[in-house]
C-alpha cells in the first residue's frame, strides 16, 4: 500500500480530502470545501506547502493532545493532524506529510 490523497464527501455535501500513509492512517485532513475542485485546489496547496518546516505549526489542545496544521504562504490553514498524545507522535506525523505530501497520487471517492 502506498500513500494517497482521498476526496469524500461528507455528511454536510461539502467536499473533504484526507492524506493517508502507507499504513493506512490518516496524517492530514482539510476543512469543507463547497466544490470538487476547491478542494482539489487544496490538494495541490499541500502539495507545494508540505516539504517546507516553516509552513507547520506545532499545537498542544486543551486536554493536552499534540496536532500540527500546515499552512499555505498565505497563512491560511490547509490541513490538520489527528491528535496525538506525545509531541514525538506528532512530530513524526509531520515527517510523514513532508515526506508523502508533495507526490502522494489522488484517489476520488466521490
Amino acid at each position: 500500500m502506498s500513500a494517497k490523497y482521498e476526496i469524500f464527501l461528507g455528511a454536510d455535501r461539502q467536499y473533504y480530502f484526507r492524506l493517508k500513509a502507507p499504513n493506512g492512517e490518516k496524517i492530514l485532513a482539510s476543512e469543507g470545501y463547497t466544490t470538487k475542485a476547491n478542494c482539489q485546489n487544496g490538494i495541490q496547496s499541500v502539495k507545494t506547502n508540505s516539504p517546507y518546516d516553516a509552513n507547520y505549526k506545532k499545537l498542544t489542545s486543551i486536554n493536552s493532545q499534540y496536532y500540527f496544521t500546515l499552512h499555505a504562504s498565505n497563512g491560511q490553514v490547509i490541513g490538520k493532524s489527528e491528535m496525538y498524545t506525545s509531541a514525538q507522535a506528532r512530530d513524526g506525523g509531520i515527517t510523514a506529510v513532508k515526506a508523502y505530501g508533495p507526490s502522494a497520487p489522488v484517489v476520488d471517492l466521490t
